[in-house]
């Protein structure tokens, strides 16, 4: 990921600085950082932001022609990738003779397409700062992890996994809520303060509605539903964090027995995660946890496209996972 640790004569001391993957925060603080250390040199520096079809064949070698005042510039190219054949012959001869006191930023999304001009920064010594989609709740835990250690603050496993259940996937979002903590609360942050600030009540996140499912309590469940769907919370979140709740509760009934810190390392779980789990867990029978997951699964289909009324798809799974939660106590 990128970091902002680097040193303003790591930013600016090669040319070009290849800035690869899909997710937009890290893209935009890739560019953020040697523009930063470009006017910390000269705070007159030009900075260009292009998209490919502003940089047309021919157009780098005037926007890096000499300057009349021999002004620092940065020239950001977006979508790198996207760039046309003509172009992108053009940057290939551009990196085989870099002009001073310009930094070229290239922003390229990986993968297949464009992979010639990609190819060609890294072998000419591009600087490069990896930018990778984060599709895995534990990449999305191990990011506000780190935020919290970049900006010098501690932070308990509970309360990041709180931010991440509170907030979701984007990782502006989750960026600026560990900002505002920071700047907010003085010590270590914990799940209470979390819970305070962004889930309003703790019933209101998508994982809270599981947690009361897979505990049987089914009319918290559902007021926790209502509460998550008046704020904004996006069905599919529910879905999944019910899907979740049941699997946790599937692979911890099937594992064998012992410490939390070996659980934990068997079943790809944080050890403060077993410990809840195993709290959830009693009144669960396999036939229960079969019978909430089908349940899951046609709540997951109807609020995706599948039925014409996703709230009343999600009501009905919360009820049933619920109802599976109690099967072993004889139904209470």
């Amino acid at each position: 990921m990128a970091t902002r640790k680097t040193s303003s004569d790591d930013l600016l001391g090669r040319p070009v600085t290849l800035a690869v993957g899909q997710e937009d925060l890290l893209l935009d603080r890739a560019v953020r950082e040697v523009v930063a250390a470009a006017r910390a040199a000269d705070a007159d520096t030009d900075v260009r932001d292009l998209t490919p079809d502003q940089l047309q064949p021919g157009s780098l070698a005037e926007l890096t022609s000499p300057s009349l005042f021999a002004e620092r510039k940065v020239l950001v190219v977006r979508n790198a990738q996207d760039l046309s054949a003509d172009t992108v012959k053009d940057v290939k001869g551009y990196l085989d003779a870099p002009v001073e006191d310009i930094t070229l930023v290239l922003l390229h999304a990986g993968g297949a397409k464009g992979k010639g001009l990609l190819d060609a920064a890294r072998k000419a010594g591009a600087r490069e700062v990896a930018c990778p989609k984060t599709t895995k709740p534990a990449e999305r835990l191990t990011f506000v992890r780190q935020e919290f250690r970049t900006l010098g603050r501690s932070a308990t496993p509970e309360a990041c996994q709180a931010l991440v259940d509170a907030i979701g996937s984007d990782l502006r979002e989750l960026a600026s809520a560990v900002t505002q903590l920071t700047a907010d609360v003085d010590g270590t942050i914990d799940e209470a303060v979390v819970g305070r600030y962004y889930t309003g009540r703790a019933e209101a996140s998508s994982f809270n509605v599981a947690d009361r499912a897979v505990e049987g309590r089914a009319a918290e469940a559902l007021e926790a539903l209502r509460w998550s769907l008046s704020t904004g919370v996006a069905p599919v979140l529910i879905t999944s964090a019910l899907a979740q709740g049941v699997r946790a509760i599937g692979k911890l009934s099937s594992a064998r027995g012992g410490r939390p810190a070996d659980l934990a390392r068997e079943l790809g779980m944080p050890p403060w995660k077993i410990d809840r789990v195993r709290q959830q867990m009693r009144g669960w029978t396999p036939d229960g946890v079969a019978m909430a997951l089908r349940a899951v699964a046609e709540a997951d289909a109807g609020v995706k496209g599948g039925g014409d009324d996703p709230e009343y798809a999600l009501e009905k799974a919360v009820v049933a996972v619920a109802r599976a939660a109690r099967a072993g106590r004889g139904g209470r």
